[in-house]
């Protein structure tokens, strides 16, 4: 049964002047933790200046709070997956696209090969290279310019801005994606790709190199947390029924092999991206973008992963919690 006025438990966010007080707060705890290391998988990455720090709370009402570095341009990398994977469950359907693409985490870095050999099919999960290679395939569009301009066009609408290429970031990750090119060859002998490899491997190292900021994110993830309505622009990004699978992927899989401990402390989906950033999505009520580029061992912000529960706890984010009646 499809209900469109089926009731759906989401709360509200906190008080503007709460929000504010916290993420202010949240931002000056974890600006001076230490720990973690800038990815060294990309020459622009390594580069990248440590001690930026930016937050940014996106309501489902439109509001946008930030603090520190939040409007710093960095690499996106794969915090484009979960919307990448939205713009194809559009075109294909979710029931298909979890049948091409899967669902369950691989308890795999988010750069191995070895998921995809072992798999039927080569299917892995779209928030993990492998499977969002697989995911690039499948883009809507006549040849790989036409898919880029409709991907584009898709991301920029969650962003509710245009997003550009960051044109010196491309040419780095083109020249040093070794595994990716790996990843791919074992996906097209797996017939795990809908498409050429070589386009389906450009598309991603394309969305990889957009250059996104936390408020980027925080409204981004907004918009999953709004039924695919940017909050901002007020712009159906994607159907609402379309939410759900994507969180429901973000949430097993969107921050790799430490997505256990990620749901186990947060509580909420999320996803990471060796640029240093993190999304972070509560249903109903907001979304949650960092911005910090030293990594853990599992390529996930150290400062973002920290602000991420901080948030959730103080502002009250977590599906899992509760009150007594």
């Amino acid at each position: 049964m499809s209900d469109p006025d089926a009731y759906v438990s989401t709360g509200r966010l906190a008080p503007p002047l709460d929000v504010r007080r916290i993420l202010d707060a949240v931002h000056t705890e974890v600006a001076g933790v230490d720990g973690g290391e800038n990815s060294p998988i990309y020459p622009a990455l390594a580069q990248a200046d440590p001690s930026r720090f930016g937050l940014c709370v996106a309501g489902t009402d439109g509001e946008v709070f930030e603090a520190g570095d939040a409007g710093v341009g960095f690499a996106m990398m794969s915090v484009a997956k979960p919307f990448t994977f939205a713009l194809v469950c559009a075109h294909l359907g979710p029931e298909r696209a979890r049948r091409e693409l899967g669902a369950n985490a691989t308890g795999q870095p988010f750069n191995a090969v070895e998921p995809v050999l072992a798999a039927e099919g080569g299917r892995t999960n779209p928030m993990v290279n492998a499977g969002a290679i697989a995911t690039c395939s499948r883009l809507p569009g006549d040849g790989v310019e036409e898919q880029w301009t409709r991907l584009r066009a898709g991301l920029s609408a969650f962003a509710g801005r245009e997003l550009a290429l960051d044109g010196a970031l491309y040419d780095s990750v083109s020249a040093t994606n070794f595994r990716n090119r790996e990843i791919t060859a074992a996906l097209a002998r797996q017939g795990a790709l809908a498409g050429d490899p070589d386009d389906a491997l450009e598309l991603y190292t394309r969305q990889s190199s957009l250059l996104v900021c936390a408020r980027d994110l925080a409204v981004m993830g907004a918009t999953l947390a709004d039924g695919g309505v940017n909050p901002v622009t007020r712009e159906r990004v994607v159907d609402a029924g379309l939410c759900q699978p994507v969180l429901a992927v973000m949430a097993t899989s969107g921050m790799y092999e430490r997505s256990g401990d990620w749901l186990y402390d947060v509580g909420l989906p999320g996803k990471s991206g060796i640029g240093g950033g993190v999304l972070t999505v509560s249903p109903g009520k907001a979304g949650l973008g960092t911005f910090s580029p030293p990594l853990d061992g599992a390529g996930n912000s150290v400062r973002g992963v920290l602000a991420a529960t901080l948030l959730a706890r103080a502002l009250g984010l977590g599906l899992f919690t509760s009150r007594p009646a």
